[in-house]
């Protein structure tokens, strides 16, 4: 690896990394923007625009400490990845919407595009700090550029992105990430198979019993892992874009080297301190 290269890859890691939420610099947008709908997850209905009763006049919450407690295992498991902040301190240049509200309606249909914005940063980033061939690298780097320009836009311009078409050639770069690496990651333990048999999207695996199983360098992206007991089991190199992980079983799992792994699955998921997790995740409060 040349040492731009090197460089690249260090910064890739480092934005990844910095990618956290700083909710005292939000104005409480995640508990306003959104809708939710009563369930396991959330004791309330509350629509989109509204604020949650338990918000506070400086945008703290209430019963933060007892979320889970109180119905709101929701608000314990999302993660915006630093879009509440960006989005009130940069778009809306520190003006909160209970000061000026003449700029909520706008201000809170921004924050979910914002959202998605940096839901493709943290992937594209990550990405980067593999060691992929250097074409892909350069493509993911103008990427990653784009949507860093992108999260600089007045908020008329951001509501005006096409979410959808921003998202199709991120999807194309993250797949090619995924099967250069994985097929790697194959060929230094079972250099017999090719990545398509250890492909395993969209499966159907709610509840099942893969306590200790070997699963590196496994494609699982969409698949159901609901309550699925992994325990144990080797997750190091697997694809993780949109799993559903909620209440699965991750004691004692090792994911120290799985790919596109974010904080709200984790959060959703069960674990332990024995549960090996990437850098720039953490090991949620709940799960002591």
């Amino acid at each position: 690896m040349s040492e731009v290269q090197k460089m690249d890859y260090t910064i890739g890691k480092k934005i990844r990394e910095s990618l956290q939420a700083d909710c005292q610099s939000c104005f409480g947008l995640c508990c306003t923007a959104l809708n939710i709908a009563a369930s396991s997850d959330f004791a309330i209905n509350k629509a989109a625009g509204t604020p949650c009763p338990n918000l506070q006049s400086n945008f703290s919450c209430q019963i933060h400490s007892k979320l889970r407690d109180q119905g709101f295992k929701g608000c314990t498991v999302f993660d915006c990845l630093g879009a509440g902040q960006k989005v009130s301190q940069t778009t809306f240049h520190g003006q909160d919407w209970r000061q000026y509200p003449e700029t909520s309606e706008k201000m809170f249909r921004v924050f979910p595009i914002m959202e998605q914005l940096y839901e493709m940063i943290a992937y594209v980033a990550e990405a980067i700090s593999y060691k992929v061939s250097s074409s892909l690298f350069n493509k993911l780097q103008i990427q990653l550029e784009q949507l860093q320009r992108a999260t600089e836009l007045e908020a008329d311009a951001l509501l005006a992105i096409d979410i959808p078409n921003f998202r199709l050639p991120v999807n194309s770069l993250l797949l090619e990430t995924s099967e250069q690496i994985r097929q790697s990651l194959i060929r230094k333990f079972d250099n017999q198979k090719s990545s398509r048999e250890y492909d395993y999207r969209g499966v159907d695996w709610i509840g099942k019993n893969l306590k200790g199983k070997d699963l590196r360098a496994t494609d699982l992206r969409g698949s159901y892992l609901i309550a699925a007991n992994l325990q144990n089991a080797d997750l190091r190199g697997v694809d993780f874009i949109g799993v559903d992980l909620r209440d699965a079983n991750l004691r004692g799992a090792d994911l120290s080297t799985s790919m596109f792994l974010t904080q709200m699955q984790i959060n959703s998921a069960q674990g332990n301190h024995q549960t090996k997790l990437p850098s720039h995740l953490k090991h949620p409060s709940h799960w002591e």
